[in-house]
């Protein structure tokens, strides 16, 4: 049998996964120079929100912001993405209404559409009105992985300074006066109401059998506290002890791909790169900005905080291991065939994205590579 698509240096695929290289194939593409990675897992990524939200107060059709992440991630070298929603007390962006079009925008794509979309859902501790609506979409298998979020007192904080608020007011659509209103509520619910609903979402997560994370861990208690829940994942540890104690534990441990790229955390956090060169970051998701991925992995090898294959795994197998994902995340043969193909150097670039055993993206000039066969 023929293979679907095969490389000059001879890794094949066909049937959507990776096969024993064979010297025919339908399609053939000349990799000479390019470097061969797995496709990239993307564990909590909310650039999404732009496409949906362009502009505060400004929304557009679900389905359109959906059709350009697809092809946003795509070029960025991610094959399988989990769309981090935020479902709060807040109105607007981060709403349940506007939860419940994106859970029913993915459920209606097609079988087989290109990246593979999961949701990822961050349920703010404060918003019970939303528990059995999610309790329901746990159950119903739209939900593939679950953080704990808990932003509410930090916003609670802020709200004596408009200056401070007016992002969330904007992003929810409202005035100061009505976020405010919304905020005091949220921050008056009982921490005993609120430890119940995370009882009732880990026992229907777990059932499930779906990944889930705490969010923000603050101290290492704070990460016991979940990790008696069943959340094995801790993402973005706020201190370097608490990333080292999940470690310690075999947790693994996510921060955003941007702060590596950046040189440091947007909110004046710790550094990802420091805690990639001291073992306590295992995975690397694109939080806000997709492209970010790419160049997170060249930057930490290119600095020797990682080797290479350290660097490629980190958004690779071991985010795929985090998720239970079996089935890909390495290059080996049976394992789906998501794989780049990277121009590296200063600033690398992917040339092709393959995902299922398709291409799902050629960068500009990269057709002139391919050749087929009758």
């Amino acid at each position: 049998m023929m293979a679907d698509l095969a490389l000059r240096s001879g890794l094949s695929a066909a049937g959507g996964v990776f096969i024993a290289p064979r010297a025919a194939a339908r399609l053939c593409f000349d990799d000479t120079g390019l470097d061969i990675l797995p496709g990239f897992i993307d564990l909590h990524g909310d650039a999404f929100e732009r496409a949906l939200a362009p502009r505060p107060g400004v929304t557009l059709p679900v389905g359109i912001a959906i059709a350009e992440v697809e092809a946003q991630l795509l070029a960025a070298g991610v094959t399988t993405a989990y769309l981090a929603v935020t479902l709060s007390w807040e109105a607007g962006l981060r709403s349940a209404e506007t939860y419940r079009l994106l859970r029913d925008a993915l459920a209606r794509r097609p079988p087989g559409q290109l990246p593979d979309l999961r949701l990822h859902v961050r349920f703010e501790a404060a918003n019970l009105d939303a528990l059995d609506m999610l309790l329901a979409d746990i159950a119903s298998g739209h939900v593939h992985m679950l953080s704990f979020n808990d932003h509410t007192p930090s916003i609670v904080k802020k709200l004596p300074n408009p200056v401070a608020v007016s992002k969330f007011a904007e992003r929810s659509g409202q005035s100061y006066e009505a976020f405010c209103a919304d905020a005091r509520r949220a921050g008056e619910v009982p921490r005993a109401r609120i430890e119940a609903a995370h009882l009732r979402l880990a026992g229907a997560a777990r059932e499930a059998g779906i990944p889930m994370a705490s969010h923000d861990d603050r101290t290492p208690r704070e990460r016991a506290y979940f990790r008696a829940l069943g959340a094995q994942i801790s993402e973005f540890p706020t201190t370097v002890e608490v990333a080292l104690a999940a470690m310690a534990s075999g947790e693994p441990t996510v921060m955003g791909a941007p702060n590596v790229v950046r040189g440091g955390s947007h909110t004046g956090w710790h550094g990802a790169e420091a805690l990639v060169r001291r073992r306590a970051c295992s995975i690397l998701c694109s939080d806000y900005h997709y492209p970010s991925l790419l160049q997170a992995v060249y930057r930490l090898a290119r600095n020797a905080s990682a080797s290479f294959g350290e660097a490629v795994a980190l958004v690779t197998g071991n985010a795929a291991a985090a998720a239970n994902l079996s089935d890909r995340g390495s290059l080996e043969h049976g394992r789906r065939a998501d794989f780049l193909l990277v121009e590296s150097g200063d600033l690398p670039r992917i040339v092709a994205t393959v995902a299922a055993g398709r291409i799902a993206y050629l960068a500009p000039g990269a057709a002139a590579r391919l050749q087929t066969s009758a």
